[in-house]
């Protein structure tokens, strides 16, 4: 393995940063005091711009290179999730209800890693635009980013980001050209009928009868409307309604999420979907208010960017812990946003078999995998644009 050596030297250093943005965790589009921080150290390493307040609290800093040459990309997630921590450390959560739960501050201080690596060496050509997101989780921050103009705003040519993974190999690099990760997508139906006493179930135009069958025939899409050799996920994850038993209530409610890779396949499951409702609705004589929302699109790798990232993870890691066929996750990102715009990939670093898996309240980065992550985003733009 060949970490940067220059990066391991501080590697307490982003072990120090990272504990202390997970001991002060922030939630949605609003992690100003993270980007506080992140805008203070990167000032303290002698980058040569940075511009805040992008996307709400977004920052992108710019390190300049050797000459001319294209401007590289490399994001990092700054927020966190709304749930309490049990994880009993000394940097756990300080705010109640927020915990960094899926690595973001992980992700955070590799990027202020190759930062500092990178504003001291400048061993490369061109530039290196440094993006610090909000909102990940919830609120699409990489498209208020991506709405307030970054890619064209700073000239980016492509544009790269990591995700930790738990359970796998620490510092072991995993990818895929095409989708690596699915389109989301949420479902919320409200169904009405009449209510009344359950024991005179006649009198009544019942809702829960009616949304028990619907959950079940939303099944049938994936089993009978899509081909196998497609992917689509329809899971129904919350119910309600009624207030006791003797009581058929006169709402009920149902939520979902659904996952696919391909424009198709998503248009055809939004069409099935209500159409199911609808028809169900009618044959149960309630009517159902139907609130689709078409959320992150798919995350699709570029295939030839993906070839340059495996190249670098491969100079960190060695071959034999980069694996560039890993398959599609049906998990979302909004990353998927700034592929959208320009050329890149993204990428998943393992961090280690041992611990919690994210967004589970006993999940806490692994603070050794940072090095990896780090000089993986300083050898990519060293080998992107050399000098």
């Amino acid at each position: 393995m060949a970490i940067i050596n220059r990066i391991g030297e501080f590697a307490g250093d982003m072990t120090t940063w990272r504990r202390h943005l997970h001991a002060h965790p922030e939630f949605g589009l609003e992690c100003h005091d993270t980007a506080a921080f992140v805008v203070e150290q990167l000032r303290s390493f002698g980058v040569d711009e940075v511009h805040e307040k992008i996307g709400v609290s977004g920052v992108v800093a710019i390190i300049n290179g050797q000459g001319e040459g294209p401007t590289i990309g490399l994001r990092a997630d700054m927020d966190a999730l709304p749930m309490d921590e049990a994880t009993g450390l000394d940097h756990a959560s300080t705010v109640p209800g927020l915990m960094h739960a899926c690595g973001h501050d992980g992700h955070t201080a590799m990027l202020l890693g190759a930062a500092r690596y990178l504003a001291e060496t400048r061993n490369f050509k061109g530039r290196v635009a440094l993006i610090f997101q909000p909102a990940e989780e919830n609120f699409g921050g990489a498209k208020h980013m991506c709405d307030d103009g970054i890619m064209d705003r700073f000239a980016i040519d492509e544009v790269y980001a990591l995700h930790n993974l738990p359970g796998r190999t620490l510092g072991a690099f995993y990818t895929t050209p095409g989708p690596i990760m699915a389109a989301v997508d949420t479902l919320v139906v409200k169904l009405r009928g009449l209510g009344g006493h359950a024991a005179y179930p006649h009198d009544t135009v019942d809702p829960i009868m009616a949304l028990v069958t619907m959950v079940q025939a939303l099944q049938s899409i994936v089993s009978r409307n899509l081909s196998p050799m497609e992917n689509l996920v329809i899971s129904v994850t919350q119910i309600g309604g009624g207030t006791a038993d003797n009581i058929i209530p006169e709402e009920a409610w149902f939520g979902a999420t659904i996952r696919s890779f391909t424009p198709e396949v998503r248009e055809m499951a939004q069409r099935r979907i209500r159409e199911v409702i609808e028809g169900q609705a009618a044959s149960f004589g309630v009517t159902a208010d139907i609130d689709y929302e078409l959320g992150y699109p798919p995350t699709v790798n570029d295939a030839r960017a993906v070839e340059k990232a495996i190249e670098a993870a491969q100079e960190v890691s060695g071959a034999a812990r980069v694996f560039a066929d890993q398959g599609r996750e049906m998990g979302a990102e909004d990353f998927a946003y700034m592929l959208q715009e320009r050329p890149g990939a993204y990428l998943f670093l393992g961090q280690g078999e041992d611990g919690a898996g994210v967004h589970h309240p006993a999940y806490d980065f692994n603070d050794e995998a940072a090095p990896f992550g780090a000089s993986f985003f300083a050898r990519l733009v060293e080998r992107l644009n050399p000098v």
